[in-house]
Protein backbone atom coordinates (compact mmCIF):
# COMPACT_ATOMS: atom_id res chain seq x y z
CA UNK A 1 0.00 0.00 0.00
CA UNK A 2 1.48 3.49 -1.31
CA UNK A 3 1.49 5.78 1.43
CA UNK A 4 1.13 10.21 0.65
CA UNK A 5 2.06 12.59 3.22
CA UNK A 6 1.04 15.49 3.39
CA UNK A 7 4.40 17.17 2.27
CA UNK A 8 3.67 15.10 -1.41
CA UNK A 9 0.01 15.89 -1.54
CA UNK A 10 1.48 19.87 -1.37
CA UNK A 11 4.01 18.76 -4.35
CA UNK A 12 1.54 17.42 -6.24
CA UNK A 13 -1.30 19.80 -5.96
CA UNK A 14 1.25 23.00 -7.33
CA UNK A 15 2.51 21.02 -10.32
CA UNK A 16 -0.74 20.44 -11.28
CA UNK A 17 -2.18 24.07 -10.77
CA UNK A 18 0.74 25.01 -12.25
CA UNK A 19 -0.05 22.94 -15.39
CA UNK A 20 -3.62 24.60 -15.82
CA UNK A 21 -2.41 27.78 -15.27
CA UNK A 22 -0.26 27.53 -18.59
CA UNK A 23 -1.83 29.39 -21.72
CA UNK A 24 -2.79 26.34 -24.00
CA UNK A 25 -0.59 26.30 -27.47
CA UNK A 26 -2.57 28.12 -30.55
CA UNK A 27 -4.10 25.75 -33.11
CA UNK A 28 -4.47 26.05 -36.58
CA UNK A 29 -8.64 26.41 -37.17
CA UNK A 30 -10.15 24.52 -40.21
CA UNK A 31 -10.34 27.90 -41.95
CA UNK A 32 -6.72 28.45 -41.45
CA UNK A 33 -5.83 24.95 -42.63
CA UNK A 34 -8.10 25.31 -46.06
CA UNK A 35 -6.23 28.81 -46.64
CA UNK A 36 -2.54 27.43 -45.75
CA UNK A 37 -3.51 24.72 -48.27
CA UNK A 38 -4.96 27.03 -51.05
CA UNK A 39 -1.80 28.85 -50.48
CA UNK A 40 0.36 26.15 -51.64
CA UNK A 41 -1.91 25.26 -54.32
CA UNK A 42 -1.59 29.40 -55.76
CA UNK A 43 2.39 29.75 -54.98
CA UNK A 44 1.40 32.53 -51.91
CA UNK A 45 1.65 33.31 -48.68
CA UNK A 46 -0.06 31.28 -45.77
CA UNK A 47 -2.11 32.71 -43.56
CA UNK A 48 0.51 32.30 -40.76
CA UNK A 49 3.05 34.27 -42.68
CA UNK A 50 0.98 37.43 -42.83
CA UNK A 51 -2.17 38.63 -40.03
CA UNK A 52 -2.09 34.71 -38.31
CA UNK A 53 1.95 34.96 -37.66
CA UNK A 54 1.56 33.90 -34.18
CA UNK A 55 -1.11 30.88 -35.18
CA UNK A 56 1.68 27.65 -36.12
CA UNK A 57 0.75 26.51 -39.55
CA UNK A 58 0.40 22.45 -39.70
CA UNK A 59 2.18 23.27 -43.17
CA UNK A 60 4.72 25.79 -42.13
CA UNK A 61 7.80 23.73 -43.86
CA UNK A 62 8.55 24.11 -47.99
CA UNK A 63 6.09 22.96 -50.54
CA UNK A 64 6.99 19.61 -52.16
CA UNK A 65 5.68 20.19 -55.86
CA UNK A 66 7.84 23.91 -55.68
CA UNK A 67 10.41 22.45 -53.51
CA UNK A 68 10.45 19.68 -56.31
CA UNK A 69 10.45 22.08 -59.21
CA UNK A 70 13.63 24.40 -58.01
CA UNK A 71 15.93 21.56 -57.51
CA UNK A 72 15.02 20.31 -60.97
CA UNK A 73 15.82 24.10 -62.38
CA UNK A 74 18.75 23.95 -60.29
CA UNK A 75 19.99 21.06 -61.89
CA UNK A 76 18.92 22.05 -65.38
CA UNK A 77 20.63 25.44 -65.15
CA UNK A 78 23.95 23.66 -63.84
CA UNK A 79 23.14 21.31 -67.55
CA UNK A 80 23.31 25.03 -69.47
CA UNK A 81 26.81 25.17 -68.17
CA UNK A 82 27.91 21.59 -67.82
CA UNK A 83 27.52 20.71 -70.43
CA UNK A 84 25.65 22.76 -72.47
CA UNK A 85 27.79 26.01 -72.46
CA UNK A 86 31.49 24.08 -73.05
CA UNK A 87 30.15 22.04 -75.59
CA UNK A 88 28.43 25.01 -77.56
CA UNK A 89 31.88 27.08 -76.88
CA UNK A 90 33.83 24.17 -77.18
CA UNK A 91 32.83 23.80 -80.75
CA UNK A 92 33.01 27.14 -81.63
CA UNK A 93 36.85 27.30 -80.85
CA UNK A 94 39.64 25.74 -82.99
CA UNK A 95 40.61 21.73 -82.42
CA UNK A 96 44.21 22.95 -80.71
CA UNK A 97 41.96 25.01 -77.76
CA UNK A 98 38.75 23.03 -77.09
CA UNK A 99 39.92 21.53 -74.02
CA UNK A 100 40.75 25.40 -72.73
CA UNK A 101 37.10 26.35 -72.66
CA UNK A 102 35.96 23.15 -70.80
CA UNK A 103 39.00 23.86 -68.24
CA UNK A 104 37.69 27.46 -68.21
CA UNK A 105 34.14 26.62 -67.63
CA UNK A 106 34.94 24.15 -64.81
CA UNK A 107 37.42 26.54 -62.87
CA UNK A 108 34.46 29.33 -63.10
CA UNK A 109 32.04 26.51 -61.27
CA UNK A 110 34.52 25.61 -58.61
CA UNK A 111 35.10 28.94 -57.87
CA UNK A 112 32.26 31.35 -57.80
CA UNK A 113 30.62 28.29 -55.62
CA UNK A 114 33.28 29.25 -53.15
CA UNK A 115 32.61 32.21 -53.43
CA UNK A 116 28.86 32.34 -53.28
CA UNK A 117 28.93 30.15 -50.03
CA UNK A 118 31.46 32.49 -48.06
CA UNK A 119 30.04 35.73 -48.53
CA UNK A 120 28.14 35.98 -52.08
CA UNK A 121 24.97 35.14 -51.82
CA UNK A 122 24.56 36.91 -48.79
CA UNK A 123 26.14 40.05 -50.51
CA UNK A 124 22.96 39.83 -53.00
CA UNK A 125 20.40 38.32 -50.85
CA UNK A 126 21.02 39.60 -47.48
CA UNK A 127 18.93 42.07 -46.09
CA UNK A 128 20.90 45.12 -46.70
CA UNK A 129 21.15 48.47 -48.89
CA UNK A 130 19.76 49.86 -51.88
CA UNK A 131 23.32 48.14 -53.80
CA UNK A 132 24.27 45.81 -51.67
CA UNK A 133 22.91 42.96 -49.38
CA UNK A 134 24.42 42.08 -45.88
CA UNK A 135 26.66 39.53 -43.99
CA UNK A 136 23.74 37.58 -42.66
CA UNK A 137 23.94 34.58 -44.26
CA UNK A 138 27.34 34.51 -44.94
CA UNK A 139 29.55 30.59 -44.65
CA UNK A 140 25.62 30.14 -45.54
CA UNK A 141 24.82 30.64 -42.08
CA UNK A 142 21.53 30.07 -41.02
CA UNK A 143 20.31 28.94 -44.78
CA UNK A 144 18.66 25.68 -43.63
CA UNK A 145 15.03 23.76 -45.02
CA UNK A 146 13.15 26.09 -43.76
CA UNK A 147 11.83 28.87 -46.25
CA UNK A 148 13.19 32.67 -46.67
CA UNK A 149 9.83 33.78 -47.16
CA UNK A 150 11.49 37.35 -48.81
CA UNK A 151 11.86 35.47 -51.84
CA UNK A 152 9.50 32.35 -51.73
CA UNK A 153 6.79 30.47 -48.75
CA UNK A 154 7.48 26.93 -50.09
CA UNK A 155 10.89 26.35 -51.26
CA UNK A 156 13.42 25.69 -48.83
CA UNK A 157 16.05 28.86 -48.61
CA UNK A 158 18.87 25.70 -49.16
CA UNK A 159 17.38 24.70 -52.40
CA UNK A 160 16.38 28.97 -53.17
CA UNK A 161 20.51 29.77 -52.80
CA UNK A 162 21.59 26.79 -54.81
CA UNK A 163 19.04 27.48 -57.30
CA UNK A 164 21.02 31.63 -57.69
CA UNK A 165 24.36 29.80 -57.45
CA UNK A 166 23.47 28.08 -60.69
CA UNK A 167 22.71 31.88 -62.34
CA UNK A 168 25.94 33.26 -61.20
CA UNK A 169 27.98 30.15 -62.26
CA UNK A 170 26.88 30.75 -65.95
CA UNK A 171 27.41 34.38 -65.82
CA UNK A 172 30.58 34.70 -65.72
CA UNK A 173 30.91 31.58 -67.51
CA UNK A 174 29.56 33.78 -71.05
CA UNK A 175 32.45 36.62 -70.89
CA UNK A 176 34.98 33.51 -71.95
CA UNK A 177 33.21 33.38 -75.46
CA UNK A 178 34.80 36.79 -76.16
CA UNK A 179 38.33 36.58 -75.15
CA UNK A 180 38.67 32.42 -76.15
CA UNK A 181 41.98 30.88 -77.65
CA UNK A 182 44.42 33.48 -75.85
CA UNK A 183 43.55 34.53 -72.38
CA UNK A 184 45.72 33.07 -69.79
CA UNK A 185 44.03 30.53 -67.54
CA UNK A 186 44.97 32.19 -64.18
CA UNK A 187 43.77 35.74 -65.33
CA UNK A 188 40.52 34.23 -65.97
CA UNK A 189 40.44 32.57 -62.65
CA UNK A 190 41.69 36.18 -61.42
CA UNK A 191 39.49 38.35 -63.29
CA UNK A 192 35.76 36.09 -62.43
CA UNK A 193 37.02 36.31 -58.81
CA UNK A 194 36.76 40.32 -58.86
CA UNK A 195 34.35 40.70 -61.26
CA UNK A 196 31.95 38.79 -59.14
CA UNK A 197 32.26 41.20 -56.37
CA UNK A 198 32.44 44.71 -58.59
CA UNK A 199 29.76 43.65 -61.12
CA UNK A 200 27.83 40.69 -60.23
CA UNK A 201 26.57 40.51 -56.88
CA UNK A 202 26.10 44.25 -56.54
CA UNK A 203 23.89 44.46 -59.91
CA UNK A 204 22.30 40.64 -58.82
CA UNK A 205 21.14 42.55 -55.19
CA UNK A 206 20.06 45.40 -56.80
CA UNK A 207 17.59 43.60 -59.42
CA UNK A 208 16.46 40.83 -57.29
CA UNK A 209 17.39 41.68 -53.60
CA UNK A 210 14.30 42.72 -50.94
CA UNK A 211 15.62 46.01 -50.86
CA UNK A 212 17.19 46.25 -54.35
CA UNK A 213 17.60 49.47 -56.35
CA UNK A 214 16.10 48.21 -59.56
CA UNK A 215 13.62 45.29 -57.65
CA UNK A 216 10.33 46.79 -59.27
CA UNK A 217 8.35 44.06 -57.96
CA UNK A 218 9.10 43.03 -54.80
CA UNK A 219 10.73 46.32 -53.40
CA UNK A 220 7.89 49.01 -52.28
CA UNK A 221 10.68 51.41 -51.94
CA UNK A 222 12.25 50.45 -55.32
CA UNK A 223 13.95 54.06 -56.58
CA UNK A 224 13.93 52.62 -60.17
CA UNK A 225 10.52 50.33 -61.02
CA UNK A 226 12.02 47.91 -63.43
CA UNK A 227 11.28 44.49 -63.92
CA UNK A 228 13.70 41.80 -64.96
CA UNK A 229 12.12 38.12 -64.73
CA UNK A 230 15.03 35.63 -65.01
CA UNK A 231 18.20 37.95 -65.67
CA UNK A 232 18.41 39.82 -68.65
CA UNK A 233 20.24 42.81 -66.81
CA UNK A 234 22.13 40.93 -64.10
CA UNK A 235 23.23 37.53 -66.38
CA UNK A 236 23.41 38.67 -70.36
CA UNK A 237 24.01 42.48 -70.31
CA UNK A 238 26.66 42.29 -67.15
CA UNK A 239 27.95 39.79 -69.11
CA UNK A 240 27.93 40.84 -72.84
CA UNK A 241 29.33 44.24 -72.14
CA UNK A 242 31.89 43.14 -69.53
CA UNK A 243 33.26 40.59 -73.04
CA UNK A 244 33.24 43.50 -75.12
CA UNK A 245 35.63 45.56 -72.91
CA UNK A 246 37.97 42.60 -72.33
CA UNK A 247 38.30 41.62 -75.72
CA UNK A 248 39.64 44.91 -76.79
CA UNK A 249 41.78 44.78 -73.65
CA UNK A 250 43.20 41.76 -75.69
CA UNK A 251 43.46 42.85 -79.00
CA UNK A 252 42.42 40.41 -81.81
CA UNK A 253 43.65 36.86 -82.07
CA UNK A 254 47.01 36.10 -83.93
CA UNK A 255 45.62 35.99 -87.38
CA UNK A 256 42.39 37.95 -87.08
CA UNK A 257 40.78 38.71 -90.64
CA UNK A 258 43.32 37.15 -92.27
CA UNK A 259 42.96 33.72 -91.44
CA UNK A 260 40.23 31.05 -91.00
CA UNK A 261 39.07 30.50 -87.31
CA UNK A 262 35.84 28.04 -88.25
CA UNK A 263 34.54 26.30 -85.71
CA UNK A 264 36.29 23.20 -85.33
CA UNK A 265 33.01 21.13 -84.44
CA UNK A 266 29.26 22.20 -85.42
CA UNK A 267 28.38 18.86 -84.25
CA UNK A 268 29.65 19.57 -80.48
CA UNK A 269 28.19 23.41 -81.08
CA UNK A 270 24.74 21.87 -81.88
CA UNK A 271 24.86 19.63 -79.41
CA UNK A 272 25.71 22.37 -76.88
CA UNK A 273 22.78 24.51 -78.36
CA UNK A 274 20.31 21.78 -77.40
CA UNK A 275 21.56 21.16 -73.97
CA UNK A 276 21.25 25.32 -73.59
CA UNK A 277 17.18 25.25 -74.72
CA UNK A 278 16.65 22.78 -72.69
CA UNK A 279 18.33 23.55 -69.63
CA UNK A 280 16.95 27.20 -70.12
CA UNK A 281 13.61 25.99 -69.32
CA UNK A 282 15.41 25.52 -65.29
CA UNK A 283 16.42 29.24 -65.99
CA UNK A 284 13.22 31.08 -67.43
CA UNK A 285 10.18 29.00 -65.88
CA UNK A 286 12.01 28.36 -62.69
CA UNK A 287 12.55 31.96 -62.01
CA UNK A 288 8.98 31.89 -60.71
CA UNK A 289 10.03 29.88 -58.03
CA UNK A 290 7.50 27.57 -57.89
CA UNK A 291 5.39 25.32 -60.13
CA UNK A 292 2.83 27.64 -61.14
CA UNK A 293 0.74 28.96 -63.56
CA UNK A 294 3.38 31.69 -63.90
CA UNK A 295 5.99 29.29 -64.33
CA UNK A 296 3.75 27.80 -66.96
CA UNK A 297 3.37 30.82 -68.92
CA UNK A 298 7.34 31.40 -68.73
CA UNK A 299 7.39 27.71 -70.38
CA UNK A 300 5.48 28.81 -73.10
CA UNK A 301 6.97 32.14 -73.99
CA UNK A 302 10.34 30.60 -73.55
CA UNK A 303 9.66 28.01 -76.28
CA UNK A 304 8.04 30.82 -78.36
CA UNK A 305 10.51 33.06 -78.46
CA UNK A 306 13.31 30.47 -79.16
CA UNK A 307 11.94 28.91 -81.91
CA UNK A 308 10.80 32.04 -84.21
CA UNK A 309 14.42 34.01 -83.10
CA UNK A 310 16.45 30.38 -84.28
CA UNK A 311 13.67 30.70 -87.66
CA UNK A 312 14.38 34.05 -88.03
CA UNK A 313 18.21 33.91 -87.80
CA UNK A 314 18.74 31.09 -90.28
CA UNK A 315 15.54 32.58 -92.69
CA UNK A 316 18.07 35.52 -93.00
CA UNK A 317 20.91 33.66 -93.79
CA UNK A 318 19.16 32.24 -96.60
CA UNK A 319 17.95 35.29 -97.93
CA UNK A 320 21.20 37.37 -97.61
CA UNK A 321 23.78 34.63 -98.52
CA UNK A 322 22.03 31.81 -99.95
CA UNK A 323 21.92 28.90 -97.21
CA UNK A 324 20.77 28.36 -93.49
CA UNK A 325 23.54 27.66 -91.67
CA UNK A 326 23.46 25.08 -88.76
CA UNK A 327 25.41 27.82 -86.89
CA UNK A 328 22.70 30.33 -87.93
CA UNK A 329 19.93 28.13 -86.56
CA UNK A 330 22.26 27.56 -83.31
CA UNK A 331 23.04 31.45 -83.03
CA UNK A 332 19.11 32.36 -82.82
CA UNK A 333 17.91 29.99 -80.64
CA UNK A 334 20.75 31.48 -78.22
CA UNK A 335 19.91 34.49 -79.28
CA UNK A 336 16.04 34.49 -79.15
CA UNK A 337 16.55 32.53 -75.42
CA UNK A 338 18.61 35.65 -73.77
CA UNK A 339 16.13 38.36 -75.38
CA UNK A 340 13.33 36.26 -73.98
CA UNK A 341 14.78 36.05 -70.70
CA UNK A 342 13.74 39.10 -68.57
CA UNK A 343 10.48 39.09 -70.33
CA UNK A 344 9.32 35.33 -70.38
CA UNK A 345 7.03 35.84 -67.03
CA UNK A 346 5.90 38.99 -68.21
CA UNK A 347 4.61 38.70 -71.88
CA UNK A 348 1.66 36.90 -73.33
CA UNK A 349 2.06 34.24 -76.35
CA UNK A 350 2.04 36.96 -78.90
CA UNK A 351 4.07 39.25 -77.27
CA UNK A 352 6.70 35.87 -77.15
CA UNK A 353 6.59 35.54 -81.23
CA UNK A 354 7.18 39.77 -81.41
CA UNK A 355 10.14 38.93 -79.15
CA UNK A 356 11.15 35.84 -81.35
CA UNK A 357 11.62 38.10 -84.62
CA UNK A 358 13.44 40.94 -82.82
CA UNK A 359 15.75 38.32 -81.66
CA UNK A 360 16.46 36.67 -84.92
CA UNK A 361 17.51 39.69 -86.82
CA UNK A 362 19.42 42.42 -84.18
CA UNK A 363 21.48 39.64 -82.53
CA UNK A 364 21.85 38.61 -86.34
CA UNK A 365 23.07 42.25 -87.60
CA UNK A 366 25.18 43.12 -84.44
CA UNK A 367 27.34 39.96 -85.17
CA UNK A 368 27.61 39.97 -88.45
CA UNK A 369 27.89 43.82 -89.11
CA UNK A 370 29.22 45.17 -86.40
CA UNK A 371 32.68 43.15 -86.24
CA UNK A 372 33.49 44.03 -89.68
CA UNK A 373 32.49 47.94 -88.67
CA UNK A 374 34.85 48.07 -85.83
CA UNK A 375 37.20 44.82 -86.50
CA UNK A 376 36.96 43.77 -82.56
CA UNK A 377 37.61 39.88 -81.94
CA UNK A 378 34.25 38.97 -80.06
CA UNK A 379 35.17 35.64 -80.39
CA UNK A 380 32.33 33.99 -80.24
CA UNK A 381 30.03 36.40 -80.43
CA UNK A 382 29.50 36.90 -76.69
CA UNK A 383 28.88 41.14 -77.02
CA UNK A 384 26.25 40.54 -80.17
CA UNK A 385 24.17 37.79 -78.38
CA UNK A 386 24.36 38.51 -74.87
CA UNK A 387 25.00 42.13 -74.48
CA UNK A 388 22.35 43.51 -77.70
CA UNK A 389 20.22 40.58 -76.89
CA UNK A 390 20.20 41.33 -73.54
CA UNK A 391 19.69 45.15 -73.84
CA UNK A 392 17.20 44.35 -76.68
CA UNK A 393 15.11 41.98 -74.19
CA UNK A 394 15.25 44.26 -70.85
CA UNK A 395 13.52 47.29 -73.22
CA UNK A 396 11.31 45.03 -75.11
CA UNK A 397 9.99 44.05 -71.62
CA UNK A 398 8.95 47.30 -70.59
CA UNK A 399 6.75 47.06 -74.12
CA UNK A 400 4.67 44.40 -74.06
CA UNK A 401 5.35 43.35 -70.07
CA UNK A 402 0.96 42.80 -69.16
CA UNK A 403 -0.33 41.69 -65.58
CA UNK A 404 -2.77 39.07 -67.64
CA UNK A 405 0.05 36.57 -67.73
CA UNK A 406 1.62 37.82 -64.00
CA UNK A 407 -0.76 39.05 -61.26
CA UNK A 408 2.03 40.41 -59.73
CA UNK A 409 1.67 43.40 -62.01
CA UNK A 410 -1.76 43.90 -61.28
CA UNK A 411 -2.91 47.21 -59.13
CA UNK A 412 -3.87 45.23 -56.34
CA UNK A 413 -0.14 43.62 -56.45
CA UNK A 414 2.13 46.03 -57.35
CA UNK A 415 -0.02 49.44 -56.09
CA UNK A 416 2.36 49.59 -53.38
CA UNK A 417 5.06 50.83 -55.24
CA UNK A 418 3.42 52.56 -58.40
CA UNK A 419 4.10 49.42 -60.62
CA UNK A 420 0.71 48.95 -62.32
CA UNK A 421 0.57 52.35 -63.16
CA UNK A 422 3.07 52.09 -65.32
CA UNK A 423 3.09 48.81 -66.99
CA UNK A 424 1.56 48.73 -70.39
CA UNK A 425 2.09 52.61 -70.32
CA UNK A 426 6.05 54.27 -69.36
CA UNK A 427 7.35 50.88 -67.68
CA UNK A 428 9.85 51.40 -70.63
CA UNK A 429 11.52 54.19 -69.53
CA UNK A 430 12.51 52.69 -66.45
CA UNK A 431 13.69 49.64 -67.92
CA UNK A 432 16.08 52.19 -69.65
CA UNK A 433 17.36 53.42 -66.43
CA UNK A 434 18.16 49.93 -65.57
CA UNK A 435 19.82 49.87 -68.77
CA UNK A 436 21.89 52.36 -68.59
CA UNK A 437 23.24 51.24 -64.83
CA UNK A 438 23.93 48.26 -65.42
CA UNK A 439 25.91 49.18 -68.65
CA UNK A 440 27.80 51.62 -66.57
CA UNK A 441 28.27 49.11 -64.04
CA UNK A 442 29.41 46.34 -66.41
CA UNK A 443 32.18 48.89 -67.88
CA UNK A 444 33.28 50.71 -64.99
CA UNK A 445 33.90 47.47 -63.03
CA UNK A 446 35.63 45.46 -65.95
CA UNK A 447 37.69 48.26 -66.35
CA UNK A 448 39.06 48.66 -63.27
CA UNK A 449 39.85 44.57 -63.10
CA UNK A 450 41.35 44.62 -67.10
CA UNK A 451 43.59 47.36 -65.71
CA UNK A 452 44.20 46.08 -62.02
CA UNK A 453 44.99 42.33 -63.76
CA UNK A 454 47.02 43.70 -66.72
CA UNK A 455 49.33 45.49 -63.96
CA UNK A 456 50.09 42.19 -62.15
CA UNK A 457 49.90 39.61 -63.94
CA UNK A 458 49.91 39.10 -67.64
CA UNK A 459 46.56 38.41 -69.62
CA UNK A 460 47.02 37.04 -72.16
CA UNK A 461 49.45 33.98 -73.24
CA UNK A 462 52.54 34.38 -75.40
CA UNK A 463 52.44 34.05 -79.33
CA UNK A 464 54.25 31.07 -79.69
CA UNK A 465 51.51 29.32 -77.56
CA UNK A 466 48.72 30.52 -79.07
CA UNK A 467 49.79 29.35 -81.98
CA UNK A 468 50.74 25.67 -81.08
CA UNK A 469 47.37 25.91 -79.06
CA UNK A 470 45.93 26.29 -75.29
CA UNK A 471 45.27 22.60 -74.33
CA UNK A 472 48.83 21.02 -74.44
CA UNK A 473 50.73 24.58 -72.96
CA UNK A 474 48.22 25.05 -70.47
CA UNK A 475 46.67 22.00 -69.37
CA UNK A 476 49.24 18.93 -71.09
CA UNK A 477 46.26 17.59 -72.72
CA UNK A 478 44.60 17.31 -76.26
CA UNK A 479 41.19 17.04 -76.96
CA UNK A 480 41.55 14.93 -79.55
CA UNK A 481 43.97 12.06 -80.28
CA UNK A 482 44.67 10.55 -83.37
CA UNK A 483 45.00 6.34 -83.12
CA UNK A 484 47.42 4.72 -84.84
Amino acid sequence: MIKITFATLVMLTAVISSVLAQTPTPTSSLEQRVSDLEAYMNNSARGADGANASTPSNISGPGPGHNAWLMTSALLVLFMTLPGLALFYGGLVRQKNVLSILAQCLGIAGLVTILWWAIGYSLVFAHGCSFFGGTRFAFLRGVTAAPNTDYSYWVSHNVFAMYQLMFAIITPALIIGSVAERMKFSAVMLIVGLWMFLVYFPLAHMVWGIDGLMNGVWNPNARIRAIDFAGGTVVHMSSGWSALLLCLFLGPRLGFRKEIMAPHSMVLCMVGTGMLWVGWYGFNAGSALGADGIAANAFMSTTLATAVASFTWAALEWLLRGKPSVLGFCSGVVGGLVVITPACGFVDANGAVIIGVLAGAVPFFACTKLKSWFHYDDALDTFGVHAVGGTLGAFLTGLLATATVNPNLSATAASQNGLAKIVGHMLWLEQLKAIGITIALALIGTSLIGFLVRATLELRIAPEIERQGLDINLHGEEGYIASG
